[in-house]
């Protein structure tokens, strides 16, 4: 937050990420308690705002959000391995044009993430990390990457042991 200078954080727990499998997908309110879990302690909200929305897809989100909000400037936050993706989300170049966006350094991710389709796509509006405080007030398309020293927890392994499946990112 204090990078990027947000007011808050949202974490948004998608009721279900269209290019993942339902089988084997912890239901909706489970995934929500697990994600409070997680946060506690930290200045995030974890909210099922989509299931509310009746959205399926980021940028149907954005939208949404925009719509219901429109005094409020949102950033959306992700992980590289989410900016390798991008390029198969739906409208994702409007994603792009609707919101800035931070991208967070991910392990074994980021190279392929910054040398990837959507990176090439918006390298023109991409600010150098020491930018980040202003991304937030800037016009879209605006995208930021920053390197962050990585949790050691691997998400996988947590789902695994809490008997969580799925991907906790709507696409």
């Amino acid at each position: 937050m204090d990078r990027l200078a947000l007011d808050e954080v949202w974490w948004l727990v998608s009721p279900q990420n269209p290019l993942k499998p339902t089988e084997g997908m912890a239901a909706l309110p489970m995934r929500v308690s697990h994600a409070r879990e997680v946060a506690k302690g930290a200045p995030i909200t974890v909210t099922d705002m989509e299931r509310r929305f009746g959205t399926r897809y980021t940028a149907d989100t954005l939208a949404a959000l925009k719509k219901r909000f429109p005094d409020t400037r949102f950033v959306w936050l992700m992980g590289s391995d989410n900016l390798i993706e991008i390029r198969r989300w739906k409208a994702w170049r409007s994603i792009f044009r609707s919101v800035p966006i931070a991208v967070f350094h991910r392990p074994t991710y980021s190279l392929r993430a910054l040398r990837g389709r959507a990176a090439a796509r918006f390298s023109k509006a991409r600010l150098p990390a020491s930018q980040a405080r202003r991304l937030a007030n800037g016009k879209p398309p605006a995208w930021v990457f920053l390197r962050i020293r990585p949790h050691p927890a691997s998400a996988t392994k947590m789902r695994a042991r809490s008997n969580i499946s799925g991907n906790y990112v709507n696409q």
